[in-house]
């Protein structure tokens, strides 16, 4: 495959994939020590995403439970030739149901996640929200051929309280924009002293590291420019304060 191609050639590269035998993906790539060769693999290329899952699995961390009693409602739509279930509607029912119960996970993972609505049929993604696909909304024509739409539900069992996660994506930006990010990430790490610290990295990786160089731009902007660098919302009150004196005074 593609991976071994890569990982026999010491060709560094990032992978955004659900599918495949993940356990022998990352042993492939492990098997080569190389410090110049590594890799970016991840279920889903897109940062906000991986930020939301990232910060629900922090949530059930702490709060395992937290939702006993609750009922989870998953419905994810995608384009007709993605043939299966989403890899992140997957990961992310695994980490809403551990608030629920051990019951809940068990549950949502039977027989492959079959309890999660999927659709495929341009027809319903068209009409959005009918009564077989509730939490479906409605996809834009132009974007059939290339969307993400999932809503995940925490339903009370007396049904009066719902909560709702959402993220619709059309088209394939989002995806790229990460994969870039992926590639510039991954390009540091083998330039750095010694050459790449590992062999794997994740996209949580990626957006690690895009904080920490977020922080230092911004400290960085403050030791230079002084306190004025610290808010730009601070600097737009202190203009308009200013305009107003001199507009009393005037």
């Amino acid at each position: 495959n593609n991976a071994a191609l890569y990982a026999r050639l010491g060709l560094p590269f990032v992978m955004g994939t659900t599918g495949g035998d993940r356990q022998k993906l990352e042993a492939t790539v492990l098997a080569n020590s190389d410090s110049t060769f590594a890799a970016v693999i991840a279920p889903n290329m897109g940062k906000q995403i991986v930020a939301l899952q990232a910060m629900l699995e922090q949530m059930a961390t702490n709060f395992p439970g937290s939702f006993a009693g609750y009922e989870l409602k998953i419905t994810e739509s995608h384009q007709s030739t993605k043939a299966d279930t989403s890899g992140t509607a997957k990961a992310v029912a695994d980490t809403l149901a551990t608030l629920i119960s051990d019951e809940a996970v068990a549950k949502v993972q039977a027989n492959d996640y079959e309890e999660i609505v999927r659709v495929r049929d341009t027809s319903a993604q068209l009409a959005g929200a009918p009564s077989e696909t509730p939490q479906l909304n409605l996809v834009p024509e132009e974007a059939l051929n290339g969307h993400a739409f999932h809503t995940y539900s925490l339903v009370s069992g007396d049904g009066s309280v719902e909560f709702q996660f959402r993220h619709n994506v059309c088209g394939r930006r989002m995806y790229a924009e990460g994969t870039a990010d992926a590639v510039g990430y991954l390009a540091k790490q083998l330039q750095g002293e010694g050459g790449a610290k590992q062999r794997i990295y994740t996209m949580v990786d990626v957006l690690n590291a895009g904080a920490l160089e977020l922080t230092q731009t911004a400290t960085l902007a403050r030791f230079l420019l002084g306190p004025r660098a610290h808010s730009p919302r601070t600097d737009v009150a202190r203009d308009a304060s200013s305009r107003r004196q001199q507009s009393k005074r005037s």
